[in-house]
């Protein structure tokens, strides 16, 4: 039988590219630390996050506040540890659905071409000349406050840059050499390219997917910071900035600044780690 020509493996790659630099590994470090705070916030609370107490108010810091408190006597810790949870639940539900679909659509335009391909490019374009922030504060405006309205407007705003994205890797792969062998064996067409292709162009879609998800963080934070996001009681990074505008004119700054540092540090961090992950990907397909 014919030798067929087969490319690396995509997940031999993907773990190929895990060395990383010292910047990576601190941003990577960063990340996991937060995940971990997160998923355990519950428990590492000191304080109800949304627990008034008006003889607190703008506290500084003590034991009982190693953070202080913001002007409603809240524990500025408590709503860091426990707003984390929703500042990376809802970019992780952006990612998710805009990278399945748009991998979805990208490989069906790519692959079976023509018309098809013509018709889903099309679309894609369409999605692009309507700014994803705009389009979310339209569906908040219309299902009013909570997390899955700008979720599920800014998945549909990120999945033309994935389905592009897809798009370009799926029509370069396909003329890889073991393409034509695998068609030569009669091997299918969905065959081939769900146990090859997708798996050879994962590890620089998961990349760009990691880069995107600083920049979801951000925007549904600047959603929650104009008052279009979470309710006002829920913990959130972007509504902490918000609501401490007021103890800054007063000289409190830390129940603003430090969520604001939160987001920056969050989104350097998501970037640097999907950047290195992607040139070293890069510089060993080369």
């Amino acid at each position: 039988m014919t030798a067929v020509l087969t490319r690396r493996p995509g997940l031999a790659r993907l773990r190929s590219a895990s060395a990383r630099s010292p910047l990576q590994l601190l941003c990577l470090g960063f990340v996991t630390v937060l995940v971990l705070a997160a998923l355990f916030a519950p428990w590492l609370v000191p304080h109800d996050p949304n627990a008034v107490d008006l003889g607190d108010a703008l506290a500084g810091t003590s034991a009982d506040h190693p953070l202080g408190a913001d002007a409603a006597g809240r524990d500025t810790f408590s709503r860091l540890l426990l707003g984390a949870r929703t500042s990376l639940l809802g970019p992780l539900g952006v990612i998710t659905f805009s990278t399945v679909a748009g991998v979805a659509v990208g490989t069906v335009a790519a692959w079976r071409g023509g018309w098809l391909d013509s018709l889903l490019s099309r679309g894609t374009e369409l999605v692009f000349a309507f700014p994803g922030m705009l389009l979310a504060i339209l569906i908040i405006s219309v299902y009013g406050e909570g997390l899955l309205a700008p979720v599920v407007a800014l998945a549909v705003a990120y999945l033309p840059y994935v389905s592009r994205l897809t798009r370009a890797l799926v029509l370069a792969e396909r003329e890889r050499p073991y393409i034509s062998a695998y068609q030569v064996q009669g091997t299918p067409a969905l065959q081939t390219c769900l146990r090859h292709v997708l798996p050879n162009i994962a590890p620089v879609v998961l990349a760009q997917a990691t880069i995107n998800f600083g920049y979801a963080l951000m925007d549904l934070a600047g959603l929650s910071f104009l008052g279009l996001g979470v309710p006002a009681l829920t913990p959130d990074w972007g509504r902490m900035v918000f609501d401490g505008q007021t103890a800054i004119q007063q000289g409190y700054p830390l129940s603003a600044v430090l969520p604001c540092a939160l987001i920056v540090l969050t989104v350097v961090a998501f970037n640097v780690v999907g950047e290195g992950w992607a040139d070293r990907v890069a510089r060993r397909d080369r």
